[in-house]
């Protein structure tokens, strides 16, 4: 059954899918296209950017929600029963992703914003870019994680359990370590519209795919309920692309003057980031190494913390300091280096699969 759980949440028989594969690609010419629109039409973003109730900006909280809504009915919070079947990756998994991640993306963001960049940014618009950086470390992969491990034929029903019991610890811990964090780098911290944007973004989304998942299988059982799953999933998966696509046009949008002055802005902010992916990635890896973890575990485990939550990053990031803030800029920025960086961890990670011992019935 979890198998095919698995399969409905990644793509079939090619492994990563078409867009996917590309999306870094895709990313990068709605980049060029949002900039450009930006500088043609400003009176139409400063429009869209006013049509906004309660620091929520209505027409990206629609295009986030095409983009969250399809992955969260993927999750399947029955799978938490076989929570003690892998106990090691699940224990790496949660330290990684909650007490390391987070703060060494904050310290990278300080590091580089407020002193190896500080000649070249100024201290306002660093805060943003580290908060944006926050955001990113305090939200760890839900839905790509599933094509990475499958990339490295990871265990299908591991991989379902880490993201359902990583999405439950995200509803409690987001928020709080979002502020701690804030705090620390004295930027000030709205507690209202976070909770509200984690609850919009999070926890609502959450349970509507909980409720149209036990809809959708209902009347079914086994493979034939999965199916049923994966057909839904499916006729969303275009809607869900455009969102994703739309949401950084409009993002690219707003920032398209600042951009077009400061083109060396967008390599400025992927540095951090790019250090973060590495060596979140290499720090898990190594430690499951050490703990003598099956690949089969250890590959989706260290991928899971590599990888980011980034629609959810982007949504927050708008709520909290606006559509044209450097905090959005920051995550879709993540956007554009994710891909790469994680195809190119993902042939790391098959080529040494022989540093790890075959997995037994239960580790």
């Amino acid at each position: 059954m979890t198998d095919q759980i698995f399969r409905s949440a990644a793509p079939s028989a090619g492994g990563i899918g078409f867009f996917e594969k590309y999306l870094s690609l895709w990313v990068a010419l709605c980049i060029v296209a949002g900039i450009a629109l930006g500088n043609l039409v400003p009176g139409l973003f400063g429009l869209l950017a006013g049509l906004e109730y309660a620091s929520v900006n209505l027409v990206v909280a629609v295009l986030i929600w095409a983009m969250v809504f399809p992955m969260m009915v993927n999750v399947d919070f029955s799978s938490l029963s076989h929570i003690g079947d892998r106990p090691k990756g699940l224990v790496l998994t949660l330290a990684v992703n909650w007490l390391v991640k987070p703060f060494t993306m904050a310290a990278l963001g300080v590091l580089f914003f407020e002193h190896v960049f500080a000649p070249w940014i100024e201290p306002a618009d660093a805060q943003q870019y580290i908060a944006g950086l926050i955001l990113l470390g305090a939200a760890p992969c839900t839905a790509m994680v599933f094509v990475w491990s499958q990339l490295t034929r990871g265990d299908a029903t591991y991989t379902l359990v880490q993201v359902s019991l990583n999405d439950v610890v995200m509803i409690f811990a987001f928020a709080p370590i979002v502020a701690l964090l804030l705090g620390v780098t004295d930027i000030a911290v709205p507690w209202e519209t976070l909770l509200l944007a984690t609850g919009l973004y999070v926890v609502i989304p959450l349970i509507a795919g909980a409720l149209t998942r036990h809809w959708l299988t209902r009347r079914a059982e086994g493979k034939a309920a999965q199916e049923a799953v994966a057909r839904f999933t499916a006729s969303l998966k275009p809607v869900s692309v455009i969102g994703l696509l739309v949401t950084v046009v409009l993002l690219f949008g707003f920032q398209g003057h600042v951009i077009v002055a400061r083109p060396v802005l967008i390599v400025l902010i992927a540095v951090p980031l790019l250090i973060q992916s590495y060596g979140i990635f290499f720090l898990t890896y190594a430690a499951a190494k050490a703990w003598k973890v099956p690949f089969n575990v250890a590959a989706p485990c260290a991928l899971i913390g590599t990888s980011n939550f980034f629609e959810l990053a982007v949504a927050v990031a708008i709520s909290l300091f606006g559509l044209n803030s450097g905090a959005a800029l920051a995550t879709v920025v993540g956007v554009l280096v994710e891909v790469p960086v994680m195809l190119s961890l993902v042939a790391f990670a098959n080529r040494t699969r022989h540093w790890f011992p075959q997995a037994p019935d239960s580790q």
